[in-house]
């Protein structure tokens, strides 16, 4: 499985996270609407998908360049390790309760292009402020203008955006069920640019046609609220990277960067926030006497997990570059759906 590195614009608000397995989902209705993108049929690349992924997505992460070298940082989620784990925490009994409620509000850990780093303490990391700040010096004039009146300071900010429910019959939105309710809507930094990390079997798929499944994606729109001018965006460059060369040379754990669901019985120790995917059918199925697909309760991105030392387990999992499962029986009105419960990985040293 070849890796690559794939420069997204966003043009629009979203509605939807960006997160690897909703990107897959997108994806593959790209493939159901038409079958000459990739040269095969949804259904003959899912057939295989529980023993071999044609294609993982990671989610999407800010990327900027801080120096006039052309290198890219890369800002990802703080692992989902214990405070102790990330920071060198000195000082007395109050101080140190002080500077946790600190270093929790850390939720980016910056990583420069080509560059490896041994520890999580090695690295530098940030709260959304200082995210900010970094992302504006990349910022040109008229726009640094226009966000110095802003009030709120931050990276990615939240509306609630209002909808009414009408009621057909009566052309008003009073009765039950048929009043006003509000939809929150995320908002990227101006000119902001972010990172899709793509996991692809070159035998299977090209790099080209994943590119022209996502740029038919960012022009029709993104997640909730399409219709309505959400979830555009645009592609730029894209090239080969190897994760492996970001982490550690003597990994002992992996740093996932998309929600996953994790195989049973290889992992020793695992440390990651629990993320429950309430997905819903589209398309047609929409419409369907149940739209809603059963509840997966995911491991969320920036996951740490230890593989045992029995079996060589150590060794194996870092023969591929990703961790996790296929994840199937979630429909009950089409049941070969699958949900992408893979997730690419930098190998870290914990």
């Amino acid at each position: 499985m070849k890796i690559y590195e794939i420069t997204v614009k966003p043009i629009s608000g979203f509605g939807t996270p960006l997160k690897g397995d909703t990107i897959f989902g997108h994806f593959c209705w790209q493939i159901f609407y038409d079958d000459k993108l990739i040269g095969k049929s949804l259904e003959e690349l899912l057939s295989s998908y529980s023993n071999s992924p044609f294609i993982i997505f990671s989610s999407m992460f800010p990327k900027f360049s801080l120096d006039n070298g052309g290198q890219y940082t890369y800002a990802l989620k703080t692992p989902n390790l214990p405070v102790d784990k990330l920071f060198n925490i000195e000082g007395d009994k109050k101080e140190k309760i002080s500077k946790r409620k600190e270093y929790k509000n850390k939720k980016w850990m910056l990583l420069k292009e080509g560059k490896k780093f041994k520890f999580f303490k090695d690295l530098e990391l940030i709260n959304d402020k200082e995210l900010y700040e970094n992302t504006q010096k990349e910022l040109a004039g008229e726009y640094k203008m226009t966000m110095r009146k802003t009030v709120e300071s931050r990276f990615i900010s939240s509306i609630n955006q209002y909808h009414n429910k009408i009621n057909r019959n009566t052309g008003t939105t009073g009765g039950e069920g048929f009043a006003p309710y509000a939809v929150e809507q995320e908002f990227f930094y101006p000119e902001v640019e972010l990172v899709l990390f793509t996991g692809i079997d070159e035998t299977v798929v090209k790099i080209d046609q994943v590119k022209e499944g996502l740029k038919r994606m960012g022009s029709l729109g993104f997640g909730k609220d399409a219709s309505t001018g959400l979830g555009r965006f645009a592609l730029a460059e894209e090239g080969e990277i190897n994760l492996a060369d970001m982490g550690s040379d003597k990994p002992n754990a992996c740093y996932t960067i998309s929600p996953c669901v994790p195989q049973k019985n290889i992992f020793s120790e695992m440390y990651f926030t629990p993320f429950t995917r309430f997905g819903k059918h589209g398309d047609a199925l929409a419409k369907s006497s149940n739209p809603f697909k059963n509840p997966i309760i995911m491991a969320d991105d920036g996951g740490i997990f230890k593989p045992e030392t029995e079996n060589g387990n150590d060794k194996k999992i870092f023969d591929k570059p990703y961790i996790g499962t296929s994840v199937t029986g979630i429909s009950k009105v089409e049941p070969k759906t699958i949900s992408q419960g893979y997730s690419l990985y930098i190998p870290v040293e914990v």
